[in-house]
């Protein structure tokens, strides 16, 4: 079973090498230094992790780009019963933008 930061690095090799944060609603591309709203970007590839025994070892990996294919990266959210209210908004933003 691939782990998080395996699926991170093989993305990273596929070219999504930038890191995006969750900031007021929106995502920071930190390398490109610039915030989209989820609704804009493409969702190129989304990875979910499951904990074996934990069930707040709950994350959902999405490899995300700028409309215009210049800014490729990561965002990595918890889901569950655990959720960050602030998460769960831009994750239905980003399954608005599929």
């Amino acid at each position: 079973m691939e782990t998080l930061s395996e699926a991170i690095a093989r993305l990273e090799g596929l070219g999504f090498r930038d890191s995006f944060e969750a900031v007021d609603g929106q995502l920071r591309a930190l390398g490109a230094a610039r915030v989209f709203p989820p609704e804009a970007l493409v969702v190129e590839a989304v990875v979910r992790f499951e904990g074996d025994s934990d069930p707040g070892e709950q994350a959902i990996l999405f490899a995300l780009r700028s409309p215009s294919g210049d800014v490729r990266g990561t965002f990595v959210a918890g889901y569950g019963v655990l959720t960050d209210p602030a998460s769960a908004e831009i994750v239905r933003g980003l399954a608005r933008a599929r």
